[in-house]
């Protein structure tokens, strides 16, 4: 389908799926309900702990693992909607949200005029580097999908540093049965949010949390190096920082459809050093509350 088929055609009730109250499939808001500035976060709980933030919210919806809110901070208008875990649910999360920016509920025709959103991603991490400490936040600035879903989507190879992929691979000596991995860089706006406030570096999005992140329980491993091959790899001026579960999904979606998107995490847990910080709530809570600083000033 070209172009125009795409921006003409109205697109069919079995694709664009809208709910008898006008909201959208999975995440249960209407077009009105979306502000420019989303904050996604992982853990439906941690919805109601970034609103306590919010003055004049608007509503709470919950769906499944999809809760929402909308309000104002500083002024400034923002939802926050969690995703649960995994890039499956990021595809969901991120095309649901670009069809309320983007298409019309009534005529189901793709607007001649985008709404590009700024859409954050809060989350925890374990870091692979013996040099961040627990505590600190880091910022990716290029998100490593090692969970294959951005090659369904045509022209992946546009939005992605091919040089880094072929890099990659050869140091790791990625495994054949395993998705080809692909790089994304976060937008720009959102990265020169976090210049000044942020470690940063390359981050991997798994899979999985414990085969594709490298824990071992009772099942061993396709590469049981993986761990010291990811820490090893360098190219571009940039390291591996950290593992996590869903930025490559919002970071290379966000660039095929023209949002600004990044994802920035706590460490609470390190590989490297095999510790972790249980007691991680108020090291949340300070990087929501940077975010949303950061966030109204866009």
């Amino acid at each position: 389908m070209g172009t125009a088929d795409f921006n003409e055609k109205p697109i069919a009730g079995s694709e664009l799926i809208i709910n008898d109250d006008g909201s959208i499939f999975h995440i249960h808001l209407r077009p009105e309900e979306l502000a420019d500035n989303v904050i996604l976060v992982g853990d439906p709980g941690r919805v109601d702990m970034v609103s306590e933030y919010l003055q004049d919210r608007e509503f709470r919806h919950q769906s499944r693992e999809f809760v929402s809110v909308t309000g104002r901070y500083n002024g400034v208008r923002m939802t926050v909607l969690s995703t649960g875990i995994g890039t499956d649910n990021i595809d969901i999360v991120m095309n649901e949200l670009d069809a309320l920016a983007n298409i019309d509920f009534n005529t189901r025709k793709i607007k001649s005029v985008k709404r590009s959103l700024n859409i954050l991603r809060i989350g925890t991490s374990g870091a692979i580097q013996p040099e961040i400490p627990l505590g600190s936040f880091v910022f990716s600035d290029i998100s490593i999908g090692c969970d294959g879903l951005l090659n369904w989507y045509a022209d992946r190879d546009a939005i992605a540093l091919g040089d880094f992929e072929e890099a990659f691979k050869a140091h790791t000596g990625w495994d054949r049965h395993l998705p080809d991995p692909y790089f994304v860089r976060a937008g720009k706006r959102m990265t020169d949010l976090f210049a000044d406030c942020a470690l940063h570096g390359m981050t991997v999005s798994a899979s999985g949390f414990y085969g594709p992140q490298g824990r071992v329980l009772r099942m061993p491993l396709a590469m049981p190096d993986m761990l010291s091959r990811f820490e090893s790899f360098s190219f571009g001026g940039y390291k591996v920082t950290n593992f996590e579960m869903e930025g490559s999904a919002i970071a290379g979606i966000a660039a095929h459809l023209g949002h600004n998107a990044g994802t920035v995490c706590a460490i609470i847990a390190h590989r490297y050093l095999k510790s972790s910080n249980p007691d991680y709530k108020p090291v949340v809570r300070n990087l929501v509350k940077l975010c949303l600083d950061r966030m109204s000033a866009l």
